[in-house]
């Protein structure tokens, strides 16, 4: 059996912990630069707050509910995840983190367990111990727990946050009552493919034959239908190695000035390098994009990207940004006014496995640099030692106007008992 454990409304839940006068009361998170809605309690979707809600059009409506707006904080967010998984990891050696708010735990060998006890002593535990409170569905397949994780937040009051399949009758209600677009790694365009075809619900789906659902979805389409017939094709995963890692940000304000983006890009890249670092990889190729504000109609638009193919695999910040940067200037046009640049590295490859170059030097000459760099940033600060390419006065600080205090990872925000 599979347990798949999800915060509720976890970026709202972080802000409570340290608010609990907000219990009950709406709350939205913000994204970058205070931009769109991206979290919500379940007080503000009452009051219709779509997701994704630009902040500054619902700016009258947030005040007219009374409902309290938070910049996102990272920092508190990633923390108090790393906390609600070490309390996890104690009731299974396997676990696999898929998430910052969701992880899958592995019940094997607990068949003379109680499951449904377990999993209300893991949510009293969890809830306890960092004041996150979280739902569990437990089943023969990770996809099926997605349904009984669902099953559990839909109806908390009768399953008291955990919900099981571990029958046929169990399993076939609970596709029944699943809509189709609610499956997971069905998206918003196959859904609709699907009830083309008179597929409503996740039952009728596993009930169509395994040559047209091969044919319509492919193999993963297939393991999916498996998966929902509780024929496990997918284990946890061990160790997740990113194939990808993207930096994007919006700008607080439109910029013209080719100086300022190229400084942007510059940090955004040494982001990823940062990133491929800790995971131990190197990219071989890169992809660099501007975009302007496409909210603005009255304006005219343009977005660009190129794909940077390097001629050995890197993950040094020097040698990151030198390509970076030279893709920039092949794209970007000073007629345009931008909001968005971003990149993305690809083609990862392990940092120990480096295919040798006959015309270029492929040996990676940064790494002891790179390596002190990272040291002294982890022990005084990101962004301590910078490279000069990037902005040394730190004027493009991120607009954060409702950001809350780091409670648990800066000594200076550390809460204060009055007694």
């Amino acid at each position: 059996m599979y347990a798949l454990v999800d915060c509720n409304n976890f970026y709202a839940s972080c802000e409570r912990v340290f608010r609990p006068n907000l219990n009950g009361k709406p709350i939205v998170v913000l994204s970058n630069n205070d931009g769109c809605v991206i979290a919500r309690s379940n007080e503000a979707k009452l009051l219709n707050i779509p997701m994704g809600a630009p902040a500054f059009k619902f700016k009258e409506e947030f005040k007219k509910h009374n409902i309290s707006v938070f910049s996102s904080n990272y920092a508190l967010y990633g923390d108090m995840s790393a906390r609600v998984m070490s309390v996890l990891s104690n009731y299974t050696p396997e676990i696999e983190i898929y998430s910052i708010d969701e992880a899958f735990l592995k019940l094997e060998g607990f068949e003379y367990f109680n499951i449904d006890e377990y999993g209300k002593e893991i949510v009293k535990t969890v809830t306890k111990s960092t004041g996150i409170p979280v739902c569990i569905g437990i089943a023969p397949t990770k996809t099926l727990t997605k349904v009984a994780n669902r099953i559990a937040k839909k109806f908390p009051n009768k399953t008291g946050g955990v919900y099981i399949i571990d029958s046929d009758e169990k399993r076939i209600k609970a596709l029944k009552w699943l809509a189709i677009e609610d499956v997971w790694g069905i998206g918003r365009k196959l859904s609709k493919k699907l009830k083309q075809q008179g597929i409503v619900n996740a039952y009728q789906f596993i009930n169509m034959p395994n040559d047209w659902v091969r044919k319509q979805m492919s193999v993963v389409g297939l393991r999916l239908k498996k998966e929902l017939e509780g024929n496990p094709t997918n284990d946890l995963e061990k160790l997740k190695t990113k194939k990808v890692i993207t930096t994007t940000r919006t700008f607080d304000k439109n910029c013209t000035n080719y100086n300022q983006i190229k400084e942007r890009v510059a940090t955004y890249t040494i982001s990823c390098a940062e990133k491929l670092r800790k995971q131990k990889t190197n990219c071989n190729s890169l992809l660099v994009f501007v975009e302007t504000n496409r909210h603005r109609h009255d304006l005219p638009q343009y977005k660009k990207e190129v794909i940077i193919k390097l001629p050995y695999p890197t993950n040094s910040n020097i040698e990151l940004v030198k390509f970076a940067l030279k893709g920039l200037r092949t794209i970007f046009n000073n007629k345009y006014s931008y909001k968005r640049a971003g990149v993305m590295v690809m083609d990862l490859t392990p940092e120990h496995i480096v295919q040798l170059n006959l015309f270029e030097n492929s040996i990676p000459k940064h790494k002891p640099l790179m390596q002190t760099i990272d040291k002294i940033n982890r022990s005084f600060g990101q962004h301590t030692v910078k490279l000069g390419s990037q902005d040394l006065s730190k004027k493009w600080k991120m607009k954060q106007e409702n950001l809350s205090p780091k409670y648990t990872t800066n000594i200076n925000d550390i809460i204060v008992v009055n007694a």
